[in-house]
Order: C-alpha cells, then structure tokens, then sequence
C-alpha cells in the first residue's frame, strides 16, 4: 500500500467507527459501478453514524481530498466513483423509523427504497417515486438524483415528497434542513440568503429554466423560494447528485396505496403510433405511462418464458398504462374505455389487453422494470451502451423527438434499445456500439452530442433522473447557456473548494463521455496449462517493459471455452447491482442478504478478477488474505448464476479464484477436514457404534471444534451400521445389466451412502415398480463438490476424472445417470464440464438427472406407475439452491401431488443457509441462522409438522432449526407405492394409509 494511502487508512481508522478500507483490493471493487466507466478511489469508507461522516467530510477538508457519496453503485452515468474517497451509506446507515400520525418517515441515507416500503406496507403506505432499481437503490440516491420512475404522474418525483434533509457540510457541520428565513441566524441562514441573492441576480435565466419540460436537472430554484423568500433548502438538495451537502438523512412523505389498481397493455406496428397514443392516454388520467421498443420485447421473451404468450412478436411497441380508482367497477370501465380510443384510427394498437389482478398487473410491471439490466444477456461484441440514457422533452414531442433521435442514430450507423415514461416524456436510449473497438470508443462523444442537440431544439433536457455524472456533465454547459453562471453561484456557495464529487453535474474541469472508460479487451496473459489463452494487450506488453518486469500472467486451472473465455465472462458483469437484491421473490445472493457489504456481492468477485486481468490488481494478491476473503463470501449456490440478468457465470470466476490461492498457499487443516468428510464418514463406518458414540459425546465435539472448527451445537447425522453400498452388493444391484430397456446408474452421495442408506434403497424401490433396472457402481467416488467449494481444483480433477470414466462408459452402455443429492447432479451438469473439456464430461452433463426430475420426465412419456395409494399427511416443501438451478419447475411438487390424500405446500423461504459443509463450520454457524432464517421462520409458521426436501444440508438446516423432522420426495413415493412401510413408521403415519 503506497505511504499516503497507508497514512490516510490509519488516520480515519483512528476517527471513525466504520469501516475504512485502502488496500488494491478494496479499492478495485468500488472503482466502477453501472456505467461504463473506472476510476480507482484512494480509499474507501462505511460510516456507521452522522457522526462519522462529520469526521470524514472534516478530515477530507483538511487534507483537501474529494468525497464521492455512494449507495448501491447502481448508477448508469458514473456519478458514485471518482478518484477520492468513496463514501458507503449502504453498509451501516438502513435504519428507519416512521411517524404513523401524519405518514412521515424518518429513514438513514442506506436504506434500500423497497426496503423502506416493506417496513411500512404494513400501515397502508407507501412512498410514492419508483425508479425501476427500487429495490438495490437506496434513499440517498433516490434523493439525490431525484428519481421518479414509472409512477411520476401520480407521485411525482422525490423533492416533490421531500420535508426535511440531515446533511453534513463541506464545513463538517451537520445540519438539519426544511424551510428556512435569510434572517435566521447560522448556516441554514447564510443558505438561504445566499440562494435568495442568485435568484434575484439570475431572475430572467431562472424564469426560462423553469418553463422547460417537468422532467430537468441541474440546481433547480422551482418550487424553493416563497412568496415572503423563504426557502426550501431540502428540497433544493434534492437532485443535487452529492455535490453540495452530503445526505445522511431524510424525512419523506408518504402515500396511501391505492385500493384499485389496472393495468393496459397496447401492441402497436410503429413506435411513433406508440408515442401518439401515449399523448391521447393523457386524457384519461393514468397514473403510470410506459413505452417499451421491439429489441427490448424481443429480449423478454427470449430470456423469460413467462413472457413469450404475453407479447405478440409483431408488436414493434408496446404501451403499458395503468389507472388506479376507489371503486373496482368504475376502474374497469375507465380502462375499457381508454382500451377503445387507444385501438381506432391508423395509430391504433393492433391488440390490447387489460387486468385489474394483482398478479397480471405485477408481471406487466415486473417485464418493465427487468427487461433492461436483461440486455446484459445479448451475445455478440455489440451491447446496449447507457450514456445517452437519459432524456426529457415535452409529452407532446416525445414522437417527434423519437423520429428525430432515431434519424441521428442511423447517420452514426448505431441501432439502440427504446424505453419511456412516455407519460411525462422521459426517454432511454441506448446506443448499440462494440467497447473494444477503438472506433466506436471514439463514437461516444459525437453520438453523446449529436442526440443532445436534438434534444434542446425541442427545448428538451439531457440527464434529468439518472444523474449527470461523468458521461453527462461535459454537455451541460451547453445546454444551461446563461443559467451555467447561476449554478456556479451555487456550487460555490455549498462547496467553495469543489470537494464533493467533483467534475460531476457542475465543475470548472468536467470529463468527456469517452473518457475513463472501463478497460474492455485490456488484459495480461492467461495461461492454462496446455495453452495460453490470452495473450497480454499492447498496453500492458509496453508497461512491462517501461517497468523491466516480466509480463504478468494468470495461470487458470478450469476450462475456459471459445466464446466464454475468462476475460468476456468477468467483462460480461455490467455492474448493475441487480446481485444486492433482498426481494423475497429472489434468492441472490444470500450471503450479501446477512453481511450487506460491497465484498460479499457476486459483482465484486467479477470485480476482482478483472482486476488482476487489467493489471491493476497484482496476480500474487490472489494468494493473500483479503482477496481470500472476498472469495469466500461465495458459497457456490449458483443462485447469482441463475437470476443474473447478464447470467454472468460468477461461482466459475469464484472457483478460479478459490483456486489460485489453494495452488499458493494450500487447504487449512479444517478445511481439508470438511472437503474430505466422505472420506472421514468411510472410515467411521467401519465402527459405527463407536463413531456414533463420539459424534453425540460433548467432550469429543468441543474438542472437533477447537481442533478442525466444527460447530458443536448442530446436532450431526448419525452413520448407518451399513453403507448404502455394501446393502447394494448384497442385493446384487452393483453387477451391470446387460437385459435391453430403461436402465438407471445410481450415482450415490455421501450422505445416502453413509447416512441414510434408506434415500437409495426407497430410490431402488421405485425403479423396481417401474421396471426400471438399477446399477450402483462400487468405484464411485463422491462428486467432489465440497472439495470444487473449497477451491482444491487439483483434488477435484482426480476424483472427477476417476467418475466421468465410469460414468461415460455406463451411457454409451444404456445407462442414464441418476442422483438424490442435488449438488451432485449439479457438479456432474456444470461443474465437470468447467474442470473438463472433454467428450466425456459433456457426455455425463447431458444424461444426469436428479431423481424427482428423471421420475416427472417418466411420467411426462406415459411411463410412470400412477398406482399410488393414500396418504393422508401435509408436507411443507422446501425448494433446494442447486436444485433450482437445475429444474426451472419443481420436479419434486410435481411428483408428490399425484400421491392421493398428500397435501404439499411449497414454503419458500429462500437458502436454507447450510451451502453444504459451510454450516457445519463454526465461524460460520450464526451467518448460516442468519441467512436461513427466512426459510426457517416461513416454516415455522406453516403449521405443517413435516418437511420435504432432497437436500441434505437443507434437511439438516430444517430440523436444527425449525424443529420440523424432514423427508426426502423419494422415500415418499415409494411408501405410497406401498413398498416402503418404514417412511410410516417413522412419521407416525396410520398403518392402513398405504393399505
């Protein structure tokens, strides 16, 4: 760490109680955001209080530092990076509280709007603007960007609902801001009088600032100074981006959730007939009008099936309104009336559907709000670039600027996304341009330009929800003409020094949109062991020698395909900060849900490696502390992989980077001990009695812990007195099969082996009802999984290695490959696949299954026996990680729901938090309650006495902690076949239900 970032880390731990981080790694992570830009700050810090800001902003006057406030890091425009110190509200400040007599609510910078609106659902409220990031973006940046959202007609956008401001000064004082006099005595008065003199002094270009579209930017006095001059200084730092005060706190308005509420959707053939009849829609009061283009349609439908009945593939538009009303009836009637106007005439939409249901209209909504972080699912060099993202002329014109800006784009020879609040005329463009070629780098700023200049001649503004910040603010100067000198007045007033996020929405020095551009195609050489991969660009090849250094060289120890190689896959993460989610209909990333800092989301391991691979981060700092710690806040559930909207692969960059430290530095001892326990299990069953006497005995689990750091208080399975295996030797299942027909290897598990031999034996059951023949291979080893986790690469090669042989030969013989444990079948589909690129391991991912789903697929064809007699029982389903990443239906669900009398309840709760061995781990143990406890709440208060899952841990996880004893799918249906008395037995069920 260079002296003077060691000098400032030191200094502002020594003042504040937050987290102050300098070091590469760190400083990596926090150097982009969800633009396209980089900027390495010198530092970054995680205030816990207001006090701890005071210190910082102080303490940054003195050594003349900038400050960048931050939030999520979801910003399109650059506006949270910069090369001073970075200000995390996100990690700390989430605290809330609400004033049930008049709505009001209290709420820190950090806190996540969804969040805030979870909190106060409950009291029939709400607060009003929704930005389509509501749920990752947090209140501060709501504010200070002053979002809107789609809802900007009924609720307008955040400095309307804004009472009072908390904010600390560039002097370090901390204030409290509303309405205030030029006479009051203080800061807030020497505010106000200062605003009121550049009012009185700019009045005329004021005037014509104000009559410009609803939707604007820049330091805005509408609204702020009264009739008798006093003024709002809350509601003027709203839309300020960070640049004048920096916001800790803030009291906002809320609203009644409205009793009625539908939606419209309109297809139309042309955009412009689209943009006419949004103007028309006006009329009849909706609160929420948006416009969605053809490439953004096409997008939906190829990357989520609900979408593809819902959107006729002709539509090149897409209109979606929605009205709200107290009475039900007169609500539909209005929408059947706005749904008649809006399909006459040559403008007319070709087809129309409208819902007053809760459900249909939340997936209109949800298609607005995902469809476009979802670009980040287009393949190919050319991407959906957002840097003319953010635009606002008259409703009026909206179809005449669309025409305008579409002409423009064609003369750069660029195709781009269309999205509008088309309501109150704010459109998304994003240009379609390739980053690694030089040429279209150099297209940003013209492009950038030529779009704003279309704009302002129809009296038009550029950067007006989304924040100027580096790829807006250059054009600015142009745009405001005369009112410039106004917002210089300003800036001076607030920040004399320039300190808070400079060359940001105002500054004597502000960058172009092209420059500081994220390093695409950038990237030192990579190496496998057979090849090298990528070779080192030009830039870093000349740095090497300018430095007399080798080359730098990351060698890589997965398979890294054409196509997929390991510089796209970490570029192929945009940096949405879609990852940071806690909606309770996502599971990503369980691990930032508990922690809730920058290291623990999926972004920042994607972050890290292109670090190293663009030479800013050293290769060797992967072999140290803090890069293994960020990679081993990732547990490998894959649920990032699977509700990414890039479907950035991050589990396979958190294996190469798990890896590189492990080839270093190697496997702790207790971490050997828990990527072995299959291993360890077999050696204990040679002694059942005695291994179950020890695992039970206190002595010997308090020693297991403070020797290998296996948690004491979760109870452990017990081994069984014989091993699924041997049982399958004696009853001759382990010879091959040589008869013709459907035949099944049984790919055993550690735990069915070891631990409940009866999930492999109810599984052979069910086979023999169907007349299935069965296999169970006595040279299998376990998949490996825990040892893929742990980043032992090497380990895990030998033992995939040894089963791909095994289990290849077994396909091309008949054989289809089944599992009970989900995270094996998900090794055998995905991870031998990264560790192998061979025929082999492409073979074996394409014909296993897990044993729910290869029984749903049999009786898909007619195959399955349906003979199934009554159970009278209720099941609580619990919906494993690795098995939704597997099966996009519920296989299990499914399969229990043809067991007459069986009633199943699907209870989702997200991850259980057990991640395999992570549970069992004692550092480790109270984050896996934390993280589970979603899941063991919602089962809980189900009421059901039993549970179901084919997971192992989460079984564990389940009867640990909800109390609620556990069976896997399997050992059901085999009892409801009849052939498996013992599942009664143990769960109490009537003798007679299988009768």
């Amino acid at each position: 760490m260079e002296i003077d970032r060691q000098r400032i880390q030191d200094d502002l731990r020594g003042i504040v109680r937050g987290d102050v981080l300098c070091d590469p790694v760190s400083r990596t992570l926090y150097s982009t955001d969800a633009s396209i830009y980089e900027l390495q700050p010198i530092g970054v810090v995680r205030p816990r209080s207001a006090a701890d800001v005071v210190a910082i902003v102080r303490y940054a006057s003195e050594h003349d530092l900038p400050i960048h406030p931050r939030g999520a890091g979801s910003g399109v425009s650059g506006e949270s990076i910069g090369p001073g110190l970075v200000l995390d509200f996100s990690r700390y400040m989430r605290r809330m509280q609400m004033d049930r007599s008049d709505g009001r609510v209290v709420v820190e910078a950090g806190m996540t709007l969804a969040e805030l609106n979870r909190s106060i659902r409950s009291s029939g409220r709400w607060f009003g603007p929704d930005p389509a990031t509501r749920s990752i973006t947090t209140m501060g940046s709501v504010l200070a960007t002053n979002a809107s959202g789609s809802h900007y007609l009924r609720s307008g956008s955040a400095r309307d609902n804004i009472c009072s401001l908390r904010v600390v000064t560039m002097e370090g004082e901390l204030l409290n801001l509303s309405n205030h006099h030029p006479s009051q005595m203080g800061i807030p008065g020497r505010l106000a009088r200062g605003l009121v003199s550049i009012r009185d002094q700019h009045r005329d270009c004021i005037e014509v600032e104000n009559r410009g579209s609803p939707a604007r930017s820049g330091y805005r006095f509408d609204g702020v100074i009264d009739a008798d001059d006093n003024v709002d200084l809350a509601k003027f730092l709203c839309g300020t981006q960070g640049t004048l005060a920096v916001v800790v706190e803030a009291t906002v308005k809320t609203e009644p959730i409205p009793k009625h509420r539908g939606i419209a959707a309109l297809f139309f053939h042309r955009l412009e007939s689209a943009a006419r009849s949004a103007v028309i829609a006006l009329n009849h009061g909706p609160v929420a009008c948006d416009m969605i283009g053809r490439r953004l349609l096409g997008i939906a439908r190829e990357t989520e099936r609900q979408f593809e009945s819902m959107l006729p593939r002709e539509a090149e538009a897409m209109l979606l309104l929605e009205l709200q009303g107290e009475s039900l009836t007169e609500l539909s009637d209005r929408i059947e009336i706005l749904k008649q106007e809006l399909t006459r005439g040559p403008d007319g939409a070709f087809s129309a559907t409208s819902s007053t249901d809760q459900a249909t209209r939340d997936q209109y909504w949800k298609l607005c709000r995902r469809v476009t972080p979802r670009l980040g699912r287009l393949r190919g060099r050319e991407m959906p670039i957002p840097f003319t993202e953010d635009i606002a002329v008259d409703p009026q014109r909206l179809p005449e600027a669309l025409i305008a800006i579409q002409k423009t784009l064609r003369d750069h020879e660029c195709t781009s996304t269309v999205f509008a609040h088309a309501g109150h005329g704010q459109l998304h463009i994003r240009p379609f341009l390739d980053l690694s070629k030089a040429s279209d780098r150099d297209k940003i700023r013209q492009v950038a330009t030529d779009v704003a200049e279309v704009v302002w001649k129809m009296n038009g503004q550029i950067s007006v929800e989304h924040a100027a910040g580096l790829s807006r603010s250059a054009l600015l100067p142009r745009q405001f003409g005369d009112y410039w000198l106004a917002m210089g007045q300003v800036k001076r007033l607030f920040d004399p020094h320039h300190r808070l996020n400079p060359g940001k929405l105002f500054g004597a020095v502000l960058q172009q949109p092209d420059e500081n551009l994220r390093p695409i195609g950038d990237s030192i050489e990579v190496v496998s062991p057979a090849r090298t991969l990528i070779e080192p660009s030009d830039r870093i090849v000349q740095q090497s020698r300018l430095q007399s250094a080798a080359i730098p060289q990351l060698p890589v120890m997965q398979h890294w395909p054409a196509g997929k190689m390991i510089d796209q896959v970490s570029q192929s993460c945009n940096g949405c900060g879609r990852c940071r989610t806690t909606a309770a209909d996502e599971r990503q990333c369980p691990v930032y849900r508990t922690m809730r800092d920058e290291e623990s989301t999926p972004r920042a391991k994607a972050n890290l490696l292109r670090g190293v691979l663009s030479g800013k981060i050293e290769v060797e700092a992967l072999a140290g502390d803090r890069a293994k710690a960020v990679a081993d806040l990732c547990f490998n559930c894959h649920q990032c992989r699977v509700e990414c909207p890039s479907t950035v692969d991050i589990p396979k960059i958190v294996g190469e980077l798990k890896a590189h430290y492990v080839s270093t530095n190697g496997l702790p001892l207790s971490e050997r001990l828990f990527t072995r326990l299959d291993s360890i299990a077999s050696i204990g069953a040679k002694l059942p009695r005695l291994s179950n006497f020890l695992l039970q005995n206190r002595i010997a689990r308090w020693l297991a812990e403070q020797m290998f750091g296996l948690v004491s208080t979760r109870e452990l399975p017990a081994i069984a007195d014989t091993s699924f295996i041997r049982y399958a030797a004696r009853r001759r299942w382990t010879k091959k099969i040589n008869s013709e027909g459907t035949k099944v290897l049984y790919f055993v598990d550690h735990y069915a082996n070891y631990h409940d031999p009866d999930i492999g034996r109810a599984l052979a059951e069910v086979l023999q009802q169907n007349g299935i023949g069965l296999y169970v291979p006595t040279s299998q080893s376990g998949s490996g999984m825990a040892r893929i986790t742990a980043g032992d690469l090497k380990g895990a090669r030998r033992i995939g290695r040894r089963n791909l042989r095994l289990l290849a030969e077994a396909i091309r013989n008949g054989y289809t490959v089944v599992a009970t444990e989900p995270s094996a079948v998900l090794c055998l589909k995905h991870e031998y696949p990264n560790l192998f690129d061979d025929e082999d391991a492409y073979l074996v991912a394409e014909n296993s299954y897990e044993a729910c789903d290869f029984l749903v697929h049999l009786n898909h064809a007619g195959k399955l026996d349906l003979d199934l007699h009554m159970i009278d029982a209720h099941f609580a389903y619990h919906r494993p990680c690795h098995l939704r990443v597997l099966d996009p239906e519920i296989a299990a669900v499914e399969l229990l729901k043809m067991i007459p009398g069986l009633q199943v309840e699907h209870v989702e709760g997200g991850c259980s938090g057990m991640a395999g061995t992570w549970g069992l781990q004692r550092r480790n143990y109270r984050n896996s309650l934390r993280i589970g406890w979603p899941m063991i709440s919602a089962m809980r208060s189900s009421g059901i006495p039993i549970a179901s899952t084919e997971c192992s841990a989460c079984k564990m996880q389940i009867e640990h902690a909800a109390g609620l004893q556990t069976i896997h799918p399997i050992k059901l249906l085999a009892y409801a076949y009849g052939r498996f008395p013992k599942v009664g037995e143990q769960l109490g069920l009537l003798k007679n239900d299988a009768s």
